[in-house]
């Protein structure tokens, strides 16, 4: 039997982060599967017994593999259907591609947590959201108060939030600007960095609340945008920008990611990196590791110090590193001046590896 005569099963939800970062790439590839609502009930029979982790989304693939963490999923799919393509081959639009993939999955989540935490109007619609997907309003309140008791310590504040505030608003002024040009963040077809926005645009900022009204008054365009990642047509799309290009307002917007979003996560970095002196390689760190300082536009944040995340900034250097030099000299000149930069610059001193389902260090 093909493979496209197959069924894949995706467990997910309308308002989890990567389950929206994942959702566009099985409709846009128009791969097989059925999506499955996260319930409790399939929590217990299918995605905890799989992964061993409450976490979604989760795959079942049809010949039973289980595939969990949003960008082996969708590294996956790359593989297995190459096409249409979500991840160029050009190094400028492929770095640039990973640049906003770990900026979103390290750094929005604070607009996403505040945004739908620090509002009592928001906070109601997510614990009933959380309610309907599970069927279980007891249930669904206990996660619910477990999540808003982990926010602080990704950062969001009373004090952090009017940077985190005007971090956002900048975010929407400058794809509301680029939409008006490109249909997609890399021209006239999505990629992977469309995907990877979509985490917090889609089910967070536009299913909440109150940044759901913030969304529909200043960024129109924006919220086309979501609607037509939600439903993809391979058939309408055109192409990525000519000869490697990035567009003046995608550059705009790597130099947001770069003044706001670097420091913070290659603080993180670091101090996966101090923690990892004194373990052991092959040990499995925690998915956090204690807490460190950091700061976003003048104000002093504390965040938890998340294993993940060296694994992500990883994830971008391995790209870098695998480029030839005259294909580094391409992405230096296209990146100059947006603080990404440093991103690239970066060496860690330790590595871990990924392995199902949990992170190792490296031996």
């Amino acid at each position: 039997m093909a493979v496209r005569d197959e069924v894949f099963r995706l467990y997910a939800s309308e308002v989890s982060y990567f389950s929206a970062k994942v959702r566009p790439a099985f409709r846009y590839k128009r791969v097989p599967h059925v999506e499955l609502l996260a319930t409790a009930a399939a929590y217990r029979s299918v995605i905890v017994p799989r992964t061993g982790l409450a976490m979604i989304p989760v795959v079942v693939t049809p010949e039973g593999d289980t595939w969990q963490d949003s960008s082996d999923i969708l590294d996956a799919l790359e593989r297995r259907f190459p096409e249409p393509p979500l991840y160029p081959r050009s190094p400028v639009q492929r770095l640039a591609s990973y640049l906003v993939e770990i900026w979103v999955d390290e750094f929005l989540v604070l607009p996403a947590l505040h945004f739908r935490w620090s509002f009592p109007e928001s906070e109601a619609k997510a614990r009933a959201d959380f309610a309907a997907t599970t069927g279980d309003g007891g249930r669904a309140q206990r996660f619910a108060d477990a999540v808003k008791g982990f926010v602080r310590l990704t950062g969001v504040a009373a004090s952090t939030a009017p940077a985190i505030e005007a971090h956002t608003h900048d975010l929407l002024a400058i794809l509301e600007a680029h939409l008006g040009e490109h249909p997609y963040l890399l021209g006239g077809r999505p990629s992977l960095a469309d995907c990877a926005l979509m985490g917090p645009l889609y089910a967070h900022l536009y299913l909440d609340a109150v940044p759901g009204r913030l969304l529909r008054e200043r960024a129109p365009r924006v919220c086309h945008w979501i609607e037509r990642m939600n439903h993809p047509d391979p058939d309408a799309s055109g192409a990525w920008l000519a000869d490697d290009a990035l567009a003046p307002t995608l550059l705009r917007l790597l130099g947001l990611v770069g003044a706001d979003a670097v420091p913070p996560i290659l603080a993180c970095a670091r101090a996966v990196d101090d923690w990892a002196d004194g373990a052991r390689p092959g040990e499995e760190p925690p998915r956090g590791v204690g807490t460190h300082r950091t700061r976003l536009r003048g104000v002093e944040v504390e965040r938890l110090t998340t294993s993940y995340t060296l694994w992500m900034v990883q994830r971008v250097l391995d790209v870098w590193t695998g480029l030839d030099a005259g294909a580094r000299r391409a992405v230096d000149r296209a990146l100059a001046g947006t603080g990404c930069e440093a991103l690239l610059a970066h060496r860690p001193r330790h590595r871990v590896e990924r392995r199902p389902f949990k992170l190792v260090l490296a031996r």
